[in-house]
């Protein structure tokens, strides 16, 4: 059958050579691609021209997918990095017939004639959870290549922990289409230098190698040997010299599977934008619809109806049906048996396999969080929550994690008997080790998240800059990342300005669909793990102190469970009136307990209000937080050691923030609390000012 829309009287299919079905194939993605483009009057064109034959040979001869099943467990994963290309993906998901969780086609011509627009199924960028068939949301260039080693890793993981003897559950590859600016980008390079280190032969990266970018040629700024770069970086390195040559793709596919002990990088030159009369192998290509003229010229190059729009020829549905299709099916259905097979074999893995794909927990999985004794000293909230930490990971197998280096001082190493460091040959371990990549820890973070794992990444909340563009993609891509930022304030001290974050609580916040939690002492602590592991579609950010925090007596103040609500009365007044309300997160919450007891002496009566996370405190109904927070009561000091930026929404117009209006400094912290004026003599003056403050 023949899809098409037509001027009156155009002809409706292409003229090819008898029998040349692969390259018809080839074709209708380029005119689609160009067709969508057109159509939105937005959008990159060029690249899937120039790589609809490399897409196309690698779906049909390599990828083990079936589209009847595209959540098929052991499917192999298709990344687009190059995700403004996103045309070329969408073309294939269509021709490919993909379905949705429903039954029913994943995108249909239909979808890609609303490419760009609002609500469509095919956005500028590739989609998770919009669009099924996309594995990963890769807007930012570098990111799908980061993502990617997270999805080998994990692989690497499940099949450690779960394949035996005569079942390989886990045994896909990951492939990548990738491009010049994705090499250009620092994290792609961070982790490709990891999955070298760790001999991820699971992984493939495809770099289409076009010499063109925005501005022109890549030789403005860009001139290295990418290829040795990467073999110097431990990967077995392909060159091809033609994207159009079908028969070297397939055979340097075939190469990859017999590569055992390092990941491939396959270089591939291609012209982008092949095929357009003017405008092939230009920048003009690249980010802008081709033109009428000029796709019209493209398509008589390539044989096709030229005034054809959306074209789909008969044969090119069921050419992918018979074989990427069907090679899919034949795949999932033995996996599938081999399964059933399993879960009588090993009832107790195939359960657990169960919990992941459902997002579950196991049973007792918090039995052993503790509870911490009221202590005046107390803890560094970052070493309760080691403690913690350690108290649930035995508990949940597939919750892994490490950081970037910095595991000795964000005390996030799992010291179970057991844990074990990830490394290459060592792959079913628990303890991850980034090496200073924090990008590529964020991007390598959902990569395993996206496989179902529970990982965490640690490193300083400054280093937070560093991971922002994956923290984003966290919240975008609902999945369940947990950040373990640590030195959270300019309690850092003696290191300075660079290292005192001020500005990092506000952007967190900031960010849609993050939950940022800045516990007050360890029994919020451990409130705070179990909130963030029991979240299924929401990253979080748990913020903690270098420094001891003193643990507050449980039988005199509310109990830490509060913190499930964001924020909690902490101690208030005697009759429940209080003539003013002090509230803080984490560290200053103590300072304001202090200041709670002194003000009661002199008269006034202070409610406090441990304020943990903001983003679960607007979860809870209006009534929840005006009894926290009663309208009436105006007088209100907020304390927090970073910008203030935000609170005016809790102190309101009249009230008094005390925090960050500048960069921190180089000193003892003692000299810098009483420099910021995070001292009870300097809380209590506000806190008077309010009351004394004329209603």
């Amino acid at each position: 059958m023949t899809t098409s829309e037509t001027r009156p009287g155009a002809a409706t299919q292409p003229r090819k050579p008898a029998g040349d079905i692969d390259m018809l194939c080839i074709d209708t993605i380029r005119t689609l691609a160009m067709d969508a483009v057109q159509k939105a009057n937005a959008g990159h064109p060029g690249t899937p021209m120039a790589l609809a034959p490399v897409a196309y040979t690698l779906w049909q001869q390599a990828l083990r997918y079936d589209p009847e099943d595209p959540n098929w467990p052991n499917r192999d994963r298709f990344v687009l990095s190059v995700g403004h290309a996103s045309m070329l993906l969408y073309g294939l998901i269509h021709l490919a017939g993909i379905k949705d969780t429903n039954g029913a086609p994943a995108l249909t011509l239909q979808d890609l004639m609303q490419f760009r627009q609002l609500d469509s199924r095919t956005p500028g960028h590739p989609e998770y959870r919009l669009t099924v068939g996309v594995e990963t949301t890769t807007g930012p260039l570098g990111q799908g290549c980061g993502n990617s080693v997270g999805l080998a890793m994990a692989q690497r993981w499940l099949a450690e922990r779960y394949n035996r003897p005569g079942f390989p559950i886990f045994d896909y590859h990951i492939y990548v289409l990738c491009s010049d600016g994705d090499m250009m980008e620092g994290v792609s390079q961070e982790a490709a230098s990891i999955a070298g280190h760790l001999k991820l032969s699971n992984l493939t990266w495809i770099y289409d190698n076009n010499h063109i970018t925005i501005e022109g040629k890549t030789d403005l700024a860009f001139s290295e040997d990418v290829p040795a770069r990467l073999a110097a970086y431990g990967w077995d390195v392909q060159r091809l010299p033609d994207a159009n040559d079908t028969a070297a793709i397939s055979r340097a596919l075939e190469k990859v599977r017999a590569v055992s002990d390092r990941p491939t990088f396959i270089q591939v030159q291609s012209v982008i934008g092949y095929g357009a009369p003017k405008k092939a192998g230009t920048a003009a290509a690249h980010g802008e619809p081709l033109g009428a003229e000029e796709v019209k010229g493209a398509k008589r190059a390539y044989g096709w109806p030229e005034d054809a729009q959306f074209l789909v020829p008969g044969g090119v549905h069921e050419r992918f049906a018979e074989v990427m299709g069907a090679r899919g099916a034949k795949l999932r259905a033995g996996w599938q048996e081999m399964f059933a097979r399993y879960r009588e074999e090993y009832p107790d893995l195939a359960r657990e396999l169960d919990l992941i794909g459902r997002h579950e927990l196991p049973e007792g999985w918090d039995a052993e969080v503790p509870t911490f004794p009221a202590d005046a000293k107390g803890l560094a909230s970052r070493d309760s929550s080691q403690k913690v930490l350690n108290a649930i990971a035995p508990h949940l197998p597939w919750l892994i994690g490490g950081s970037a280096d910095l595991a000795p001082s964000t005390k996030t190493l799992l010291t179970f008997q057991g844990a074990g460091n990830f490394e290459a040959g060592s792959y079913g371990a628990r303890n991850l080790h980034f090496g200073i990549r924090e990008h590529a820890m964020g991007a390598i973070a959902n990569g395993l998240a996206l496989s179902g794992l529970r990982p965490y990444g640690s490193t300083f909340l400054i280093f937070s800059d560093y991971m922002k563009p994956a923290i984003r993609l966290s919240a975008i891509m609902e999945v369940p990342v947990i950040y373990v930022f640590t030195h959270d304030s300019i309690a850092v001290g003696e290191d300075g300005p660079t290292h005192q974050p001020v500005e990092h609580l506000a952007t967190l916040r900031a960010t849609p669909g993050i939950v940022t939690i800045r516990p007050a002492d360890a029994n919020e602590v451990a409130e705070a793990w179990k909130v963030a592991v029991q979240l299924k579609h929401q990253p979080a950010a748990l913020v903690l102190t270098r420094q001891a925090l003193p643990t507050i007596d449980r039988s005199r103040y509310a109990p830490a469970s509060g913190l499930a609500r964001g924020a909690y009365v902490l101690a208030d007044a005697p009759n429940g009136k209080p003539d003013v309300i002090l509230m803080a997160s984490g560290s200053e919450v103590g300072l304001i307990v202090k200041v709670h007891e002194q003000l009661a002496g002199e008269g006034i009566h202070a409610r406090v209000v441990s304020m943990p996370c903001w983003e679960l405190f607007e979860d809870q109904d209006e009534a929840y937080r005006s009894a926290v927070l009663p309208p009436e009561i105006t007088a209100r000091v907020a304390v927090e050691q970073a910008a203030v930026l935000g609170w005016d929404r809790y102190v309101g117009p009249t009230g008094t923030t005390i925090g960050m209006r500048t960069f921190g400094a180089s000193a003892p912290l003692s000299a810098l609390l009483t420099k910021f004026g995070f001292t009870p003599e300097r809380v209590i003056e506000a806190a008077r000012a309010q009351v004394r403050r004329p209603r």
